[in-house]
């Protein structure tokens, strides 16, 4: 099995894979994302510490050169399998090199996650549904709130509180307990989120929290920010922001949020804030996502399966069904079996 894990959850990844393949009776090619190395090889040592032969678990470290040892996986008859988190891109790949050796998959893709609060929705809830969702990791998951719908009934006051919220948060060294977020992966990363916003800007998105850069800690940082006023033509709701900026819109009816929610080409994650269970089976049963939350901004749990359709991949990982991407089914049919003894009863 060749296992690629990516860099915003490196712990958390690495077992979610390993922890299946080795069950099944797998050996394991792991390479790491390049950005977070240490953590696999602490998942190493303790390996060996834990009395796991040397050659089940393999790690190959590269960061220029991953396209080719990715390649070289994917083509090689010796691996079976490919398990691989990160960009639809990415996968899209990954998933063409292992066509000629028709490979196992288990892609765990891009997403771009609707976060819907109807009017009847407890506001402070989805407030704190929107910074679990949107917010954790500086907003750098694949299942954070990308697209925020709020119904027009309490859309000003959501605003409000969210902004209130936001800009209240402390920027800075994690180290610092009063600290509530830290920098971005690297400044890339910044570079492509102020992109997002300025094109949104550019296009008549108000920025009401937030919304620079904060060179003064370095240059991976960025202020977490609140923008309204978005519109279907901005690149921030129709690329996965990987970022800590909330883009709100404004919507009117069920049928008109749904739409809007399904109108893209990927359905990993989505969430749900309203105080009607008629409402919440009938939209999590219409919206076109592998995942739906309602009425939290926590998705993934050891006990559930993780996972989305469309492009955001194929597989699932977590629970008992994440042990299936990791066997093969077979049918063994038996015919005039112990004849013998069939004979002497």
């Amino acid at each position: 099995t060749g296992v690629f894990p990516r860099w915003n959850f490196p712990g958390a990844m690495i077992a979610r894979k390993l922890g299946p393949a080795l069950a099944a009776g797998c050996a394991v090619v792991l390479k790491p994302a390049g950005e977070t190395p240490f953590t696999a090889n602490a998942f190493i040592r303790l390996a060996e510490r834990a009395g796991v032969p040397k050659g089940v678990i393999n790690i190959v470290h590269a960061a220029d050169n991953t396209p080719e040892i990715g390649q070289v996986l994917c083509s090689s008859s010796k691996i079976r399998k490919i398990s691989f988190t990160g960009s639809t891109r990415v996968g899209r790949i990954l998933m063409k090199q292992s066509s000629d050796t028709v490979k196992k998959l288990s892609l765990e893709l891009g997403g771009n996650a609707p976060f819907i609060v109807f009017d009847d929705a407890d506001i402070n809830l989805a407030i704190q549904g929107v910074i679990a969702s949107k917010f954790k990791v500086t907003g750098q998951t694949c299942v954070c709130a990308n697209r925020i719908y709020v119904q027009s009934g309490i859309y000003a006051d959501f605003v409000r509180k969210l902004a209130a919220a936001v800009s209240a948060f402390k920027v800075g060294n994690a180290i610092d307990p009063a600290v509530t977020h830290g920098p971005l992966i690297n400044a890339s990363a910044v570079n492509r989120v102020a992109e997002l916003v300025e094109d949104a800007v550019t296009k008549g998105a108000q920025v009401v929290a937030g919304g620079k850069r904060i060179p003064s800690l370095g240059p991976a940082f960025y202020e977490p920010t609140v923008l309204t006023g978005i519109t279907g033509d901005m690149r921030i709701i129709n690329e996965e922001i990987f970022g800590p900026v909330a883009a709100i819109q404004q919507f009117t009816s069920e049928e008109e949020v749904i739409e809007s929610a399904n109108d893209c080409d990927v359905g990993l994650a989505a969430y749900v804030f309203t105080e009607q269970v008629s409402r919440a089976t009938r939209v999590s049963e219409t919206l076109h996502s592998g995942m739906v939350a309602v009425n939290t901004g926590v998705i993934s749990v050891a006990s559930a399966p993780f996972g989305g359709i469309k492009q955001s991949g194929v597989g699932r990982e977590g629970s008992k069904y994440g042990m299936d991407d990791y066997m093969q089914m077979k049918t063994i049919v038996m015919g005039n079996v112990n004849v013998a003894h069939r004979a002497s009863i």
